[in-house]
């Protein structure tokens, strides 16, 4: 993007692009750019929330059985679908009053009051949406150490040479200029989710049917209290799998007029999610059972013997790995938002050499340190369940319901009124539950702690 012509709508940019001081606001004006339409608000949600996460719904099944884990697989798609109207239309109505909100910590802000946005709901979704960064940095190492494990099983690369492998490519697609930019590589994303969910599917019922499986068994194990602990984490794995935490971002990007752009946008999104999520889960569970580990990929190959073919392992793997660098540079959004507020100059050219020099280096800054939390923490998996936990629940299921509830003042007598109101009742216990139960992961895990372990 050029130099702002003062002639060519200054004035309707202002309005869209400034915070509560009335400057300019470059990360808002450069990374949040409202040029895309109903279907790349799809493809962003889509890789926000079709991820590989959804490769460890089998296992969330485990703690929870058949009964509940459909259930809750059910209620997971309807809430989270739910509230990410309720986001949509909060944020429809302010653009309507000429006030459009372009973040989750803008909402808070309008909504609740001045220090919501700062104090609470910006700190909790940066630390979450960085942390799926360096979430999917650390599982994009662990599927190519996976990979090189098949190809050489005598391998003596560590895992942190890959975790930095990928960080240095996750470090090139990261200078993408804006989140409208990346509007094709989530399509490609979508394509992949689509792909290793069906890997996963098939070779779930492949490895089922197959003479090597092992035998199949669907009670709960464990004792009473490990039992219930394990319903709480299986009910904070689902919610986190559908979580988003940044649907005002991705709404920022579609082009005014944006009423009901983001409906359309959803009804994408969960086409998709309906067919990998419930194919998945479904499917994995029913080939492993209990047995079924946090990635159903894992199941594949038991004791060294490979249950399906060995074509379908290494696509199982590759397709996963190729969507995370998408997944990675989605949720680094909002930290280069904050990047380019605090370091570039709106007034000048979004490809000047005043704001492309200090672009790249703070977000190669930005995607170095994921990388080496990755390499140093290879256990973030279960600093990530406390992230999400703490951070996706109350983003994605209790401040939607506050949020609508505050702006629309709907009746006591309403349904809709009751509605959030459980809704907010029973997240907010869940992500006190959830939060516990993540912690006590990380107690009963420290004994197997080390710096760059080789896991």
């Amino acid at each position: 993007m050029g130099t702002l012509d003062p002639n060519a709508g200054m004035k309707d940019v202002e309005e869209r692009y400034t915070d509560s001081t009335n400057k300019l606001d470059a990360g808002a004006l450069f990374v949040l750019k409202s040029k895309g339409s109903w279907i790349h608000c799809g493809y962003h949600l889509t890789t926000a929330i079709v991820a590989p996460a959804l490769l460890s719904l089998p296992f969330a099944f485990a703690s929870l059985g058949w009964a509940a884990g459909v259930v809750c697989l059910v209620l997971g798609a309807a809430i989270s679908f739910y509230s990410y109207n309720l986001i949509s239309h909060v944020l429809e109505h302010h653009a309507q009053i000429d006030r459009r909100q372009l973040r989750f910590r803008d909402m808070a802000n309008d909504i609740l009051g001045p220090g919501w946005g700062r104090y609470y709901v910006g700190p909790i979704q940066f630390a979450v949406c960085f942390g799926a960064v360096v979430g999917s940095i650390l599982l994009a190492g662990q599927s190519m150490k996976a990979i090189y494990l098949i190809a050489n099983p005598d391998g003596t690369i560590k895992l942190y040479v890959f975790i930095i492998i990928f960080g240095v490519f996750s470090l090139v697609l990261a200078q993408m200029p804006s989140f409208h930019s990346l509007r094709h590589v989530n399509l490609i994303s979508l394509v992949l989710c689509l792909a290793y969910s069906l890997c996963a599917t098939a070779g779930s019922i492949y490895a089922g049917h197959s003479d090597k499986a092992p035998p199949r068994d669907y009670s709960i194990l464990g004792s009473s209290t490990q039992r219930t602990f394990g319903v709480f984490n299986a009910i904070a794995i689902i919610a986190t799998t559908f979580g988003n935490g940044i649907i005002p971002e991705i709404q920022a990007t579609a082009s005014a007029p944006v009423t009901g752009k983001m409906f359309k946008g959803l009804g994408l999104c969960y086409t998709i999610v309906v067919v990998t999520f419930f194919s998945v889960g479904i499917s994995g569970y029913w080939a492993f059972g209990n047995q079924s580990e946090g990635s159903i990929i894992s199941n594949f190959i038991a004791d060294g013997v490979n249950l399906v073919p060995k074509w379908l392992v290494y696509l199982s793997n590759i397709f996963p790995l190729l969507q995370l660098s998408a997944v990675a540079t989605v949720y680094l959004q909002p930290t280069n938002d904050v990047l380019e507020s605090l370091s570039v100059d709106a007034t000048k050219g979004q490809f000047s050499a005043r704001n492309v020099i200090p672009r790249i280096l703070l977000r190669s800054a930005a995607i170095a340190t994921a990388t080496t939390i990755a390499a140093m923490l290879p256990f973030f998996g279960d600093i990530n369940a406390v992230l999400g936990a703490f951070g996706f629940l109350p983003l994605d299921f209790v401040l939607p319901s506050i949020f609508y509830n505050i702006t629309f003042k709907p009746s006591r007598r309403s349904l809709v009124f009751w509605i959030n109101t459980l809704l907010i009742g029973v997240f907010a216990t869940l992500t006190v539950l959830g939060s516990i139960s993540a912690v006590r992961q990380i107690v009963l895990d420290a004994k197997n702690y080390k710096l760059f372990a080789n896991v």
